[in-house]
């Protein structure tokens, strides 16, 4: 399929993990896209796996300055934005008597104000058309044991995509919220280890941890036409978990 042919793409997050598979099949289907992230040594190794059709751009989403030089150069090279996922996220594991305020501040500033003006500064650059993705998690809508800061980040993700919708009625750009479950990525694999993956796999209806290629080609239809009457909502890939 080729239903982003000729479109230009910005995932932030997006050198590995859900990032990288949505950034892998927005390349299969036609986009050139821009991949924006804090490491350069990933970023580099996604940009040679994807090959033309991508560039890395080093930084991050809670630093305005590294935004900027994003939007400058996709401007500068591609003359505008048809398609943005807002993917860039962190968390950590705590129970409610051991949060801390550096936990709160890192999460809150990635996964909210990171993702806010992420959005914010890439508006200029889009016109009617445009597909405005935000990553959110089963998590936003459950209740999950030590993982309260981040659940609660994921709920006003979700808000935002609600009162997004409203605010950009009548600019044809759409806002939508794509809400993984439990996925196998490099940070899944480090933060539970194997055993932690099983377990978590066998906690879903499908009885198996998600691939970041299904979560990617979900994005994908998101991104598309096929999708172009949504927006304000929110998809589930999430193998039944929050579903049931």
């Amino acid at each position: 399929m080729n239903r982003l042919q000729g479109k230009t793409a910005v995932i932030t997050g997006g050198a590995s993990g859900i990032g990288l598979g949505a950034a892998r099949r927005f390349v299969e289907e036609g986009a050139f896209v821009y991949l924006f992230g804090r490491r350069q040594g990933q970023l580099d190794d996604a940009v040679a796996e994807l090959g033309a059709s991508a560039r890395g751009v080093q930084g991050s989403v809670t630093d305005f300055a590294d935004l900027d030089r994003l939007y400058e150069a996709v401007k500068a090279e591609r003359g505008g934005l048809d398609i943005l996922l807002a993917n860039a996220g962190t968390g950590s594991f705590a129970p409610l008597g051991d949060l801390t305020p550096e936990q709160y501040e890192q999460t809150f500033d990635v996964n909210v104000k990171g993702v806010i003006f992420t959005v914010q500064k890439a508006l200029p650059l889009m016109g009617p058309g445009g597909s405005i993705i935000l990553t959110g998690s089963t998590t936003g809508v459950m209740g999950t044991p030590d993982f309260s800061i981040y659940s609660a980040s994921k709920a006003a993700v979700r808000n935002l995509a609600r009162t997004w919708a409203l605010d950009l009625k009548g600019t044809g750009i759409r806002v939508n919220v794509l809400s993984p479950g439990p996925t196998t990525t490099e940070l899944a694999r480090e933060v539970l280890g194997e055993e932690g993956l099983a377990a978590m796999g066998a906690s879903t209806v499908l009885g198996r941890m998600g691939d970041p290629a299904e979560t990617g080609a979900v994005a994908a239809f998101l991104a598309s036409s096929d999708s172009s009457f949504m927006t304000g909502g929110e998809v589930f890939v999430d193998g039944g978990l929050a579903q049931v």
